[in-house]
């Protein structure tokens, strides 16, 4: 069948313009292919950043205690981790030692929940920090916490864990390798 003739009287061809259906769905299906492929890695690689993120804002806190116990040797280690930090413009005091960043102060970041607790009296003679996912499985799968030793523990973690409330649940929690 001749679509278009040419003055002579020859056939030729004219080429539709545009993609057929047939077309269009078999790049929607390889552009979904490869999503599926992608969306998983980079979902471990956001828990990944989350858990290593988390795991040096546990030992940031850690170096803040002892520092904080330096600074103010009747007190020792802090009895909260919002005595570590401050507002904005901060001036240094026990209550607000202006060690660690007002984000950090709040107790939440890059989806992890964080805590600082001192024990043992006047002076605080140990500590506890520690770090669990905020939401299991989407922003992290580990928990981290961090004693008066200064050695990193990792929980490898589970849905609704809280973060150690004391000093013997951390030292529970096998060591960083």
């Amino acid at each position: 069948m001749c679509h278009k003739r040419t003055f002579r009287g020859a056939c030729q061809q004219v080429a539709s313009a545009g993609f057929s259906l047939i077309e269009l769905l078999i790049v929607v299906a390889i552009i979904l292919i490869i999503a599926a492929i992608a969306i998983p890695n980079l979902l471990r690689a956001r828990i990944a950043a989350n858990e290593a993120s988390a795991a040096n804002s546990v030992r940031q806190i850690a170096t803040a205690e002892i520092s904080y116990s330096a600074y103010y040797p009747t007190i020792g280690y802090s009895a909260a981790l919002a005595n570590l930090g401050g507002p904005g413009a901060c001036a240094p005091s026990a209550a607000t030692a202006c060690l660690v960043d007002n984000v950090m102060t709040t107790g939440f970041k890059s989806g992890y929940q964080f805590v600082a607790l001192g024990f043992g009296g006047a002076p605080n003679t140990s500590f506890v920090v520690g770090a669990t996912p905020q939401n299991y499985g989407v922003t992290g799968v580990r928990a981290f916490c961090i004693v008066t030793d200064g050695v990193l523990r990792i929980n490898p973690g589970s849905a609704g864990l809280a973060p150690p409330p004391d000093v013997p649940t951390c030292m529970a929690y096998p060591t960083a390798q």
